[in-house]
């Protein structure tokens, strides 16, 4: 959205981001291949670790708000990231859930068009934007990678535009439990059961869905034996082939 401790975090000022001092993990990071640092080789990466500072987040702290000057790009390295939009009326929109190796904070303008916050401990690797823009002159394998990345993000955003428009509340569920476990899978985690980290009305801010339709929707699907709900955010997908019928062949 590694073989240090990511959940180290500090318990002194829970809702604001902790700079970390300790050498680059670069090195060590188990989702390196999913970020932009993925094509560099040994003598690039340390160009790129020269600028990058290593952040810590609790769950619910924000990174930072629509509007907000966008003065740095993220990569995520551990943790579930939300990322979303305020409507003028107050109501809020999901407009995605970022993993570790997703990249966030790319603006076209100098402000950030979307607020991200922690949705469980986070760890994040920040660049300057200017920096990484200087130094993507010098690179073009960055700027290939981050080119990639925008389409993944295309993508993702017609397929939740299809999920708000086109599919029933049942449907929706199905293809988010399933995005969870590919993105899981992706990541070189387990598919199932799925950590679903996120709470029922982030669920249904993302859905266009209430709180109180996705918790149904989850009770029916447990009540028919499609799916296991488990300790510590742990979904059980006990009939994938069911669930991918219901999702329409997600």
């Amino acid at each position: 959205m590694t073989v240090f401790d990511y959940d180290r975090v500090s318990k002194l000022a829970p809702a604001v981001a902790r700079e970390r001092s300790e050498a680059s993990p670069c090195a060590a990071c188990t989702v390196r291949g999913m970020t932009i640092c993925a094509p560099l080789d040994s003598n690039e990466l340390a160009q790129v670790s020269a600028l990058m500072t290593s952040v810590e987040l609790q769950a619910g702290a924000p990174l930072f708000d629509e509007g907000e000057d966008a003065g740095n790009v993220y990569n995520l390295t551990s943790g579930t990231l939300k990322v979303y939009k305020l409507l003028p009326d107050g109501r809020r929109q999901v407009t995605g859930f970022l993993f570790g190796g997703d990249f966030l904070g790319l603006a076209t303008q100098d402000t950030y068009a979307f607020s991200a916050e922690a949705v469980t401990s986070c760890l994040l690797c920040r660049f300057p934007r200017h920096k990484l823009e200087d130094l993507m002159q010098r690179m073009p394998k960055i700027e290939q990678r981050l080119l990639s990345i925008a389409s993944n993000e295309l993508a993702a955003a017609q397929e939740q535009m299809l999920l708000l428009g086109r599919k029933t509340a049942r449907e929706k569920i199905a293809s988010f439990l399933l995005m969870l476990a590919k993105r899981a899978k992706q990541r070189g985690q387990p598919e199932n059961p799925v950590s679903v980290p996120m709470s029922r009305t982030d669920i249904g801010d993302y859905l266009g869905l209430t709180t109180e339709t996705v918790s149904r929707t989850f009770t029916q699907l447990k009540q028919q034996g499609i799916i296991n709900l488990m300790p510590n955010h742990q979904v059980k997908l006990a009939r994938c082939e069911e669930l991918e019928e219901i999702a329409g062949g997600y």
